[in-house]
Formats: structure tokens, sequence, C-alpha cells
């Protein structure tokens, strides 16, 4: 009798729980984070830094955000960045 070979599951996404603090004085938050080993920088929504009231400084150059076929993002153009401790 053959035994059948068990398919091993892609794991297609890593969740983690993670530490956000932007200064000493503000209180940290936890959040859940999309790890992606393909990623080229860390990104937060619009949202998401308004409800936590991240403070914002303007970039000198737009970056453009591409999708990973390439194409360009939806969402536009990123124009701000913020600073936390991870």
């Amino acid at each position: 009798m053959k035994r059948k070979k068990k398919k091993k599951k892609l794991l297609r996404e890593v969740i983690a729980k993670i530490r956000l603090k932007q200064d000493e004085d503000k209180e940290e938050i936890v959040v859940e984070a999309l790890l992606d080993s393909g990623a080229i920088g860390l990104i937060m929504s619009k949202e998401f830094v308004r409800k936590h009231k991240f403070r914002r400084m303007k970039l000198e150059k737009p970056t453009y955000v591409r999708n990973v076929d390439r194409t360009l993002n939806y969402a536009g153009l990123i124009m701000d960045m913020v600073e936390v401790e991870i």
C-alpha cells in the first residue's frame, strides 16, 4: 500500500503584533502588521496616521507606490512621513 504524501500548505501572509511609539511622552500602541519580505518600505495609511495622531513631516520629493504587478497604486503618491520606534 502506497502512502500519500501530504501537501505542504504555503504560508501566504505573516501577521505580527508590533509596538509603535513616536515620542517618549506618548503611549505606545500595539497593532497587527503584515510582514512582507519583498517590500521596499514601511507604509501606514493616512487614516491610521490620523487616528493615532502621529506627527507628519512633508517629504522633499513625493514617492510613487507600485503594486506587485508594477502598476501604480490607486492611493496615489506618498507625500508625508512619520518617525516611529518599533
